[in-house]
C-alpha cells in the first residue's frame, strides 16, 4: 500500500477501467477523485447557497440537535470533536436523515441528492465487491451491497465552516477518520481538505467544481479486515478563513444497525463507540 503519487488522481466514471482505478487510489490513498460521476453538481450548488443563508440567518429552534435521534442542527457549541482532541472543531452542521426533520421549503433539493448519493453508493460498492480478492471477502457477514439494503442510518450533513474570528484558534476539522462504510463528498465551494498519504505527509485534495470526492471509513476498514484503509484527514484553515466561510455537503453511508462488521463488532456498537469517542454521547452510553 505505498503511495505511487504525491496528488490523488482524477478518475473518470466514463473510463472503461473505471471499478480498478477506483479500487487502487482506495487502497493508494483511503481517498478517490471522481470526475464524470452522475451527482447533480447545479443541485449541489443550489444546497450551497440555500443552506449559507439559512445558517446567516439562525437556525430555527425547532430543528435543534436531537441527542438520541442524532438529527438536526449542530450550533458550534454542540459540534463534535475529533477522536483524542479536547477542542471542539469550528463548524456548524445540520443533519438529515431520510426519516428526519428539515425545513420544508429546503427540503426538495436535499431530499433528492440524499437518494441520488445514496445510489451512486451502493454501485461503488459493488465495484469494491468485484474487485476485492477472494480471501477479504470470504469473511464478510454478508456481500458489502446487501449491509446497506433498507438502513435509515445513512446521513447526510450540511456543512458550514464560519469565517474565523482572530481571536480563534479551533481548526476548521481536526485531523480524524469517517466512522461509516463510505463518505461521498461533492466539490467543496472552498479549498482546505487535506489527506494525510501513507508516508505522513499532507497532501491538498483537488477541489474541482464537479469532482466528487469517495473516501473509507473506518466500518469498512473493520469489515474488510483493514484491506481497505481508514485515511486520517483534516480542513485547515485557508488565507480567506477570516473573511470567508466554507460550505461542503458529505453523505456518509452506514449499514443496518445489526449488521455484523466484524467478531469484535456490530454497527451498532461500533456507532456508539465512535460517537461517544467524538463527544456526541456521553461515555455511559456505550
Amino acid at each position: 500500500m505505498s503511495l505511487k503519487a504525491s496528488v490523488l488522481p482524477l478518475i473518470s466514471c466514463k473510463d472503461p477501467n473505471f471499478p480498478r482505478l477506483f479500487v487502487d487510489s482506495l487502497r493508494d490513498f483511503g481517498f478517490g477523485a471522481l470526475v464524470d460521476h452522475p451527482l447533480n453538481m447545479p443541485r449541489v450548488r443550489a444546497i450551497y447557497g440555500e443552506w449559507r443563508d439559512y445558517f446567516s440567518e439562525g437556525v430555527a429552534s425547532a430543528y435543534a440537535m436531537d441527542p438520541v435521534q442524532q438529527d438536526g442542527y449542530f450550533s458550534l457549541q454542540v459540534a463534535e470533536h475529533a477522536k483524542g482532541s479536547p477542542q471542539r472543531d469550528f463548524k456548524e452542521y445540520f443533519q438529515y436523515y431520510s426519516w428526519g426533520r428539515c425545513p420544508p421549503e429546503l427540503q426538495a433539493h436535499l431530499t433528492a441528492h440524499f437518494h441520488q448519493a445514496v445510489d451512486f453508493a451502493g454501485e461503488l460498492l459493488a465495484h469494491i465487491e468485484r474487485e476485492a480478492p477472494p480471501e477479504v471477502m470470504i469473511n464478510l457477514s454478508e456481500p458489502l451491497s446487501g449491509m446497506i439494503e433498507s438502513s435509515r442510518q445513512s446521513m447526510l450533513r450540511v456543512l458550514h465552516y464560519p469565517p474565523m474570528p482572530d481571536e480563534m484558534s479551533a481548526p476548521r476539522a481536526a485531523p480524524h477518520e469517517d466512522i461509516n462504510l463510505l463518505t461521498l463528498l461533492p466539490a467543496a465551494d472552498g479549498p482546505g481538505l487535506e489527506i494525510r498519504a501513507r508516508n505522513g505527509e499532507w497532501i491538498k485534495a483537488p477541489n474541482q467544481p464537479e469532482q466528487l470526492l469517495v473516501n473509507i471509513g473506518d466500518m469498512l476498514q473493520e469489515a474488510l479486515s483493514g484491506w481497505l484503509p481508514s485515511t486520517t484527514h483534516r480542513v485547515v484553515h485557508s488565507p480567506k478563513s477570516q473573511t470567508i466561510g466554507r460550505m461542503s455537503l458529505p453523505l456518509f453511508l452506514h449499514p443496518r444497525p445489526e449488521v455484523k462488521l466484524s467478531a469484535r463488532y456490530t454497527a451498532e456498537s461500533y456507532l456508539q463507540e465512535r460517537l461517544s469517542e467524538l463527544g456526541v454521547l456521553p461515555a455511559s452510553s456505550t
